[in-house]
């Protein structure tokens, strides 16, 4: 039976070092089976607040948990249900994949048929399985990424914080990357993900976070952040097979057109506007003459809602 209380919880969190307020009063909540995506420039805070969740550093003030189960009070009983994912991975020399995992399942006190078993169900989960004998340093950085996930899942727990999990990885690691965190989401694992890469955490992620400076900006379904930050304006991409430049002075001269820009056979630009009225523009394009062989309008991308919601500010 899943727990109708949340899996994670930041209540109202603090971590500050010296002058730097790192972490500012965030907080959110995240249910079992959901992936929460936590989204922010470097230094927002991100990785901190991620830290203090895998017990790895304490709060000023302010609580966090885990399955019910305080950072502060209850550590021990966090890391039981907790595995963390760091943004890279530490390999040891002279250590090959399998017995990597295997350390790590006797640190969690796993031991006889429960540790091979465990060993090799996250080989056989993260593709491991043929590069058992292969030595740590050796690996490809999607390997390693895969070794890094592998270790998290060790003890099979409840919930997952993944920091930069895709960092560095070719399309096709991150593609699979992807496909496994919403195969663990499906299993009812609860995964909490840091991202530089918004659009692919707006394709798995059930809820984002948005935060700057130590501080939640929004929170919410990425639905209800693009509604929440909509821009009036339609977003139009126009291509033609020539006079782009001559199409975009022909624009300029018309109301409701913003934000002109041209590249090669494109032309870009804000139309606020209704779908009826999109199709008369359209129309009076190719009256005008111009040949037109693409034309549409896309909705805000959570990368253009993160780029509205947060000013580029560091600490």
């Amino acid at each position: 039976m899943i727990s109708s209380r949340p899996m994670i919880e930041l209540e109202c969190l603090h971590r500050y070092f010296g002058a730097t307020r790192a972490v500012e009063g965030v907080s959110f909540a995240v249910a079992a089976g959901q992936v929460f995506g936590y989204i922010g420039p470097n230094g927002a805070g991100k990785t901190t607040s991620m830290r203090i969740l895998a017990t790895l550093d304490s709060p000023t003030a302010g609580d966090a948990t885990v399955d019910g189960f305080s950072v502060v009070n209850d550590p021990d009983r966090v890391r039981r249900r907790l595995g963390f994912m760091p943004d890279f991975l530490v390999a040891y020399p002279n250590v090959n994949v399998k017995e990597y995992l295997d350390f790590f399942a006797r640190a969690y006190r796993l031991r006889g048929t429960e540790r091979v078993r465990a060993v090799n169900r996250v080989m056989g989960f993260t593709g491991l399985d043929k590069l058992a004998e292969k030595p740590t340093t050796g690996l490809s950085k999607g390997m390693k990424q895969r070794l890094a996930l592998g270790r998290a899942l060790i003890h099979d727990p409840a919930v997952l914080v993944l920091d930069e999990p895709a960092s560095g990885l070719d399309p096709r690691a991150r593609i699979e990357l992807r496909g496994m965190i919403r195969q663990l989401a499906g299993e009812g694992k609860t995964v909490l993900v840091s991202s530089h890469i918004l659009t692919e955490l707006a394709e798995i992620c059930d809820v984002v976070g948005i935060i700057e400076r130590g501080r939640l900006l929004a929170v919410g379904t990425v639905d209800e952040i693009q509604r929440r930050h909509e821009d009036p304006c339609n977003l139009v991409e126009v291509r033609v097979l020539e006079d782009a430049a001559r199409l975009s002075r022909w624009l300029a001269e018309r109301q409701q057109v913003d934000g002109l820009l041209v590249d090669g056979r494109r032309v870009q630009f804000s139309h606020r506007s209704t779908p009826k009225q999109d199709a008369a523009l359209l129309r009076a394009m190719v009256e005008a003459g111009f040949d037109v062989v693409a034309f549409g309008t896309r909705r805000q991308s959570l990368e253009d809602v993160f780029m509205q919601v947060t000013k580029g500010l560091v600490q």
